[in-house]
């Protein structure tokens, strides 16, 4: 199994050049968008621009993932889907997502619109933005109680729900994020987990605070995120170094699996005065496969 996309960057739809300069970023990942970034009387032509796009790169040998981000399932959405999954992309990327009943909604239609274009079934995956209203913070429960065979990750934003909300700002008086979005991104997170998907964070704003960015990504691996999302080509860089474990961690993970290696069918060892056990293992094993994507 290939390694979960660690940078994810939106790029404009409607626009060539940030489309060829997305390609060029080093994201693993491109989300191609016809929501936010895209007027809504740009996005017939821009369904077509990133149906071009994907037709032209779909031969590849080595290439960023591909996905599209469309607009609501309660208003563009399906047209979005349907002019672009013919040239196949990776997956969709869908906003505003209430829970995992409407990506089963979702996922009927693209069962049709990928036998419609000879495309094998359940290949095209979902990726949730699924904290934008009070309600699906609060449903987040439902993806581990709700199957979706098609749900490749979660992600969350503070921008829409704090619009949903009322909000003056979702940040506190000195800067960080109100608690209320952070519960939010935290539920995000048990979530993808207990549905056993990548868990995405989501966007710095401020693409020149290369600072800040690098340290909300050694906090975001810390605790559990394997992604971030991008909007900005110079965020890139700072994302995917962010996301590869320090030299000193794969080091600590190698003696750890040495060390149960070493004592097979034991299911503690000792090492630098500490008892490990399983727990242990499963997160030295995730370092290295980690480590490992990253060509470390």
């Amino acid at each position: 199994m290939s390694a979960p996309p660690r940078s994810w960057l939106f790029v404009p739809g409607d626009s060539e050049r940030k489309l060829a300069k997305g390609g060029e970023s080093g994201a693993d990942a491109l989300i191609l968008d016809l929501e936010d970034a895209v007027a809504a009387d740009r996005r017939p032509v821009a369904r077509g621009m990133i149906a071009d796009y994907l037709a032209a790169h779909a031969g590849a040998a080595r290439r960023p993932r591909l996905w599209v981000r469309i607009n609501p399932l309660d208003g563009e959405g399906l047209a979005d889907a349907a002019a672009v999954v013919r040239a196949a992309p990776d997956g969709l990327v869908v906003p505003k997502v209430a829970g995992p009943a409407e990506l089963l909604r979702l996922s009927h239609w693209l069962d049709a619109l990928e036998a419609r274009d000879g495309l094998p079934p359940g290949g095209i995956r979902l990726l949730a933005v699924a904290t934008e209203t009070a309600a699906a913070v609060l449903g987040l429960g439902e993806y581990a109680r709700q199957p979706v065979p098609r749900l490749h990750g979660l992600t969350w934003g503070a921008e829409d729900l704090s619009a949903a909300l009322g909000a003056s700002s979702n940040r506190d008086a000195e800067g960080p994020l109100s608690l209320t979005y952070r519960m939010a991104r935290s539920a995000c997170l048990l979530a993808a987990v207990a549905a056993e998907v990548q868990p995405i964070d989501s966007l710095e704003p401020d693409f020149r605070d290369e600072a800040g960015l690098r340290a909300a990504c050694a906090a975001a691996r810390r605790e559990g995120f394997t992604g971030k999302i991008a909007i900005h080509p110079a965020q890139v860089g700072p994302i995917n170094e962010g996301f590869r474990p320090t030299e000193a961690e794969i080091a600590f993970a190698r003696r750890v699996v040495a060390a149960f290696a070493a004592s097979p069918g034991i299911g503690t060892v000792g090492l630098d005065g500490k008892m490990l056990d399983r727990p242990h293992l499963r997160q030295a094993e995730r370092v290295l496969a980690a480590a490992e994507a990253s060509g470390g």
